[in-house]
């Protein structure tokens, strides 16, 4: 298939694939937002590990990041964008096609 943007036209995401970043992008599409520490709590990962992952979806545009403070403490929030909805979407589509294939 041919590749544009790091996506196939089937939608298969190889950024998105990774079981960690996967999850960080389904955890996001079920919320507005989610902040770090939920993730982190539920990933079961350190910080910087989480802060990786989080750094290389942001950085193709499917993240965004928004710092907040409350209580007195930093917190930070991720939501995905619109361009990480879609690439959600199409990823899990072409996981299911791949499923229903073998089926």
């Amino acid at each position: 298939m041919a590749r544009h943007s790091g996506v196939t036209e089937a939608g298969f995401d190889p950024l998105i694939h990774a079981p960690h970043r996967l999850r960080i992008c389904a955890i996001a599409h079920a919320a507005t937002h989610v902040e770090f520490g939920e993730l982190q709590e539920r990933l079961g990962v350190s910080k910087s590990a989480l802060s990786k992952h989080i750094a290389q979806l942001v950085e193709r545009g499917y993240l965004q990041e928004e710092h907040l403070t409350r209580g007195g403490r930093s917190r930070l929030r991720v939501s995905l964008t619109e361009p990480g909805r879609r690439a959600y979407r199409g990823h899990t589509a072409a996981l299911k096609e791949i499923i229903e294939a073998v089926e």
